[in-house]
């Protein structure tokens, strides 16, 4: 039963990194479909172009930079094994069963629990949790949480989830920017054409951004049910990380510093229990991550 089960996990995260970077062809699909437009109704391909160089530059910043981003983003500080004996030794033991080079380890001064991986490869990687979480979970659910971002490094989910940020971002900022050069007309004539590519031009420009934000979430959500499986099938033990997250799930503040770029990196969602709520008011689609009912009962159905 037990390799059945991790047969269906291997498959699965195969058919999850190829449904990944299919929306990673699209995010630039995208990119130069917009920057088109923009070229089209300005008069000037050199807009294309910029879309496309921009682009391109800011993925190579995000590769190489991505990890030392997020930890100043999130005011993280290096954690030791004296300062923080359990986490790190947790952290340590974990890597070695995985088979992965020990990442740094964070701790973020914040009341809320919650943690977090980053870095563009096991071998620049970085794990990090808040005093929070450190505070209210004992050492085998602290293990399932950790288990759970070592999963999300083994399986190469940081590089993917920071490229999707850097390019829903970048569309935002270029739909913004159309938009406000729209407010000064266009070069093109009046033409039906004209006019018809104007009105498809507004169309995309609006929809685009939102589009972007979707695809990021999406990922977002696959890939936590699947980092929650990776790591109870690392520690053996589901019901710690299903512990961990229904005392998480309970803090209803959220972090000091909860930032929308970097929401979906963390095990759960930084603005808080509150915040999930009022969002399943309106549309489940729009939260960062899967709601926390259903990752327990999911791990929970493993020990059965």
């Amino acid at each position: 039963m037990q390799l059945k089960s991790m047969a269906t996990l291997y498959t699965q995260q195969g058919k999850n990194v190829r449904k990944t970077w299919f929306l990673m062809l699209g995010f630039f699909v995208m990119v130069i479909a917009l920057g088109y437009v923009a070229s089209y109704l300005m008069g000037s391909p050199a807009i294309l172009y910029g879309a496309v160089i921009i682009a391109l530059v800011m993925n190579v910043g995000s590769y190489w930079f991505s990890d030392s981003l997020v930890i100043k983003m999130t005011g993280a500080v290096p954690a030791t094994r004296e300062s923080h004996p359990t986490l790190w030794n947790v952290v340590e033991n974990l890597s070695i069963t995985a088979g992965l080079p020990m990442p740094k380890v964070y701790v973020v001064h914040d009341s809320a629990p919650n943690a977090f991986a980053t870095g563009r490869n096991p071998e620049h990687a970085a794990v990090a949790a808040t005093t929070g979480l450190l505070d209210i979970l004992d050492k085998t659910e602290l293990e399932g949480v950790m288990a759970h971002e070592l999963a999300h490094i083994g399986n190469r989910d940081m590089l993917v989830s920071t490229v999707a940020v850097v390019l829903a971002g970048f569309v935002a900022i270029l739909a913004d920017i159309l938009m406000r050069s729209m407010m000064f007309g266009s070069n093109r004539d009046d033409s039906r054409l004209g006019a018809a590519f104007l009105v498809l031009g507004v169309i995309g420009i609006i929809l685009a951004p939102l589009a972007a934000q979707m695809i990021q979430l999406a990922i977002s959500r696959k890939r936590e049910y699947l980092a929650d499986a990776s790591g109870a099938l690392l520690t053996r033990y589901p019901e710690g990380l299903a512990s961990a997250l229904e005392k998480i799930n309970t803090y209803s503040r959220p972090m000091q510093r909860a930032n929308n770029a970097t929401a979906h990196l963390f095990i759960a969602d930084p603005f808080g229990s509150d915040h999930q709520t009022l969002q399943q008011k309106i549309s489940n689609l729009f939260q960062t991550h899967p709601p926390a009912a259903d990752r327990i009962r999911i791990l929970r159905e493993m020990d059965k």
